[in-house]
């Protein structure tokens, strides 16, 4: 008897990341807005709130919605943006002056960035080469190399 496949794995590993990674952007956000500004650690910018309570409902829709291929859509994307933002921060690039980067905040997007661009990266070649040809009916969705 074997084991699951190696693109299941990886599969498997970016669904648990951006599984819990999603509802932790919505209560970030939510956070942000409740929390005095004094106490916040992270920027409390209301547009940088709205958009990691976006992100994290985009996520969620992504992974309830697309399993396994959703979460690694959702951690490349949401790491990529993660890098986008750290650049963004250092230079002055939108979004900075809106979302009013602290220091944390750029080393939270680079770290995390990193790792969800990396997870996601792996989950994505691996399920593509691992593809069936067509759907995996027992998911009642798209084999692990749709896109």
């Amino acid at each position: 008897m074997s084991g699951p496949s190696v693109p299941a794995i990886w599969e498997a590993r970016n669904l648990v990341v951006g599984g819990a990674l999603a509802p932790l952007l919505v209560l970030t956000g939510a956070l942000g807005f409740a929390l005095p500004p004094d106490w916040a650690l992270l920027s409390g910018a209301p547009a940088y709130n709205l958009f990691h309570i976006a992100g994290g409902l985009a996520g969620i829709a992504l992974v309830l919605r697309a399993g396994g291929r959703g979460a690694v859509r959702f951690n490349l994307a949401f790491g990529l943006i993660d890098l986008y933002q750290a650049v963004a921060g250092s230079v002055d690039l939108f979004p900075a002056a809106l979302f009013a980067y602290r220091p944390l905040d750029d080393l939270l997007h680079v770290t995390l960035g990193l790792g969800l661009v990396g997870l996601g990266a792996l989950g994505w070649r691996r399920g593509m080469a691992g593809a069936p040809a067509g759907g995996d009916p027992a998911r009642g969705g798209p084999g692990i190399g749709a896109i």
